[in-house]
């Protein structure tokens, strides 16, 4: 018996509750599938299915059964795709969507050095603040920050820490004097990025007497924008405090132009990751690219790793 194709008929058959509908599926037998997945229980020793003239349905075997051997039936299958485009190199189009900050400031250098790599490539990068359906938009990889909030047919990848960072330029907190408590932040000018998921809301959380101590603090905007980069250049014109991520501020951070405060207290941590639809079989160029970036931003991303080097983090 070949298990690996008994296993992926049973995948078929739990999917579809219908040995006929499986069939259809793998261009089988109804017969044939029923007798290898009799096979298949005689070689694992126990039943998976329950048969009846209306339906079919899983035993509790057959349910503990599915989910890995689903996992390595698509394994196997990759596994095929990979070695059959082995020898090629990678080829055609691939869409990406990216944050416009992030897009700008590194998305772009790295993908610009990865079509250096796979000549043969046609990658499309389009950046934008919005959180677009990559199914709607037919996104190969959406680079996102944060999960997967609005789509279960998704698969995720971390790439990077997206760690934010309260900062202000030197010549404003001169004229407006420092904060020592994220409560002082009600007294000063804050420059607010609109897609923070928790709204004009700032959350810190610190170590303070053995226990861990947490402040909310409702902010009015004196300026908001949909794109960090924007807030960025008015907090360097003096504007306000910016609730900046330090993969835009490292820079002016460590040249002065951008003074951190606040910096004994935490801001809520997120990540970069890279989004997938779950539906399609990865590909060789997606997964090729997800592994390039990974490998670019771990363990430690350029950004962090320079303000670490210099003790701001």
């Amino acid at each position: 018996m070949d298990q690996l194709k008994a296993m992926e008929i049973f995948v078929e058959v739990a999917r579809h509750r219908s040995f006929s509908a499986a069939g259809k599926q793998l261009g089988m037998s109804r017969a044939l599938v029923s007798k290898l997945i009799l096979q298949l229980e005689a070689e694992l020793g126990t039943r998976l299915l329950h048969r009846s003239t209306r339906e079919v349905s899983l035993t509790e075997s057959g349910h503990a059964y599915l989910a890995p051997c689903a996992a390595s039936v698509e394994q196997a299958k990759l596994g095929r795709l990979a070695i059959t485009q082995s020898v090629s190199e990678l080829a055609g189009g691939l869409r990406v969507q990216a944050p416009t900050s992030f897009g700008a400031e590194w998305l772009a250098d790295a993908i610009a050095r990865f079509t250096l790599a796979h000549p043969k490539l046609q990658v499309s990068l389009h950046v934008d603040d919005n959180l677009l359906d990559p199914f709607k938009h037919g996104f190969d990889l959406s680079i996102r920050v944060g999960g997967i909030p609005d789509s279960l047919g998704l698969q995720m990848r971390t790439l990077a820490p997206c760690r934010g960072l309260l900062c202000a330029s030197p010549d404003y907190l001169a004229l407006h004097g420092v904060p020592h408590h994220p409560l002082d932040l009600q007294h000063h000018r804050c420059l607010h990025f609109s897609h923070l998921t928790q709204g004009a809301h700032w959350q810190f959380s610190r170590n303070h007497a053995g226990e861990r101590e947490h402040v909310s603090v409702d902010i009015t905007p004196s300026f908001s924008a949909n794109n960090g980069k924007v807030l960025h250049q008015a907090a360097l014109r003096g504007a306000g405090i910016v609730y900046d991520t330090t993969f835009l501020a490292w820079r002016d951070v460590l040249e002065g132009r951008l003074i951190p405060v606040l910096t004994a207290w935490d801001l809520p941590l997120n990540h970069l990751t890279a989004l997938y639809p779950a539906t399609r079989q990865v590909t060789p160029k997606i997964r090729t690219l997800i592994d390039f970036l990974v490998a670019e931003y771990q363990p430690i991303p350029a950004w962090d790793q320079a303000l670490l080097d210099a003790h701001f983090l």
